[in-house]
């Protein structure tokens, strides 16, 4: 992390380490017509004080998109809240953040970490999620478990949902391991929100994806099943497909765009480098001159 070209790689994927540079992408993307979800990085947290410490750091940040008039989304690691070290600390915690985030008028978006948590991150969704529309929460389309959890979010009227692939390391007796197979489930799962079925129990659906094959297949049934625009939205990561962001804004579609920063930048940057191994390669060739 002290070896400039590796932050130099990571900052494509990441605002910076202040939430001044958060807020400033933030508002680069707003003059494009483009929304913003504001993530403060972090995970893992071992004691409870250093996950009152981030929640302190949510409030602060929704402080500071109130006096100045933004209404971004935030979206939360359960771990950097606590969930390692119990779910009592960790949905206190995320109480006082949906809350205060209710008041200003804006969404929380819960992030989906490993497996190892998938459970427990929808068992709280699900206790606070009838409680706070304001709640979303991620699935993985890469989980085989995940039609089953969208089966039963949609029965439950809280399908408020960003369907992504997943970007953790799975073992393949829980996650496809092939892109084809991934990518079959997630235009599945896709398919099964936007249905009218679906959104007459309340269901939303944040396409969350960068593959532009999926996102015109959505563009086709969105026209077919005359889906409403109030149903879904795209979702893309900051630093990946500026131009596919823009022409999704341009053609009147809401587009989002996850904005992280913070000084725990390095696990986030890991897993976009597993996601695009070229980025691997730039560091690679730093670290030979180095």
């Amino acid at each position: 992390m002290r070896w400039g070209f590796v932050w130099r790689a990571a900052s494509r994927f990441v605002a910076g380490e202040r939430l001044e540079d958060g807020l400033r992408a933030i508002r680069e993307l707003e003059a494009m017509g483009i929304g913003g979800i504001l993530d403060h990085l972090g995970e893992n947290v071992e004691s409870a004080a250093d996950a009152m410490r981030a929640t302190e750091d949510y409030l602060l940040a929704l402080d500071h998109l109130t006096a100045l008039g933004m209404r971004p989304h935030l979206a939360v690691k359960l771990t950097h809240l606590g969930l390692d070290i119990g779910e009592e600390i960790c949905e206190g915690n995320l109480r006082r953040v949906i809350e205060r985030a209710a008041q200003v008028g804006t969404v929380v978006e819960i992030d989906m970490e490993s497996s190892v948590y998938t459970e427990r991150t929808l068992r709280l969704y699900r206790r606070l999620a009838p409680q706070y529309p304001n709640t979303r929460v991620a699935i993985q389309a890469y989980l085989y478990r995940s039609r089953e959890d969208v089966e039963r979010l949609i029965e439950e009227g809280i399908a408020r949902i960003r369907l992504c692939k997943g970007a953790y390391q799975e073992p393949p007796h829980i996650a496809y391991p092939r892109k084809r197979d991934v990518d079959a489930s997630y235009v599945r799962l896709m398919e099964r929100l936007l249905s009218a079925e679906a959104r007459q129990r309340g269901a939303y659906v944040a396409i969350a994806t960068h593959d532009e094959r999926i996102i015109q297949h959505a563009l086709r049934r969105i026209a077919e099943w005359e889906v409403p625009r109030d149903a879904f939205e795209f979702q893309m990561l900051y630093g990946i497909r500026r131009d596919l962001q823009i022409s999704l804004a341009r053609q009147g579609y809401t587009v989002r765009v996850y904005v992280p920063y913070g000084t725990e930048w390095y696990p986030y940057f890991m897993r976009r480098l597993g996601e695009r191994p070229a980025n691997v390669w730039f560091v690679v060739r730093n670290l030979l001159r180095a």
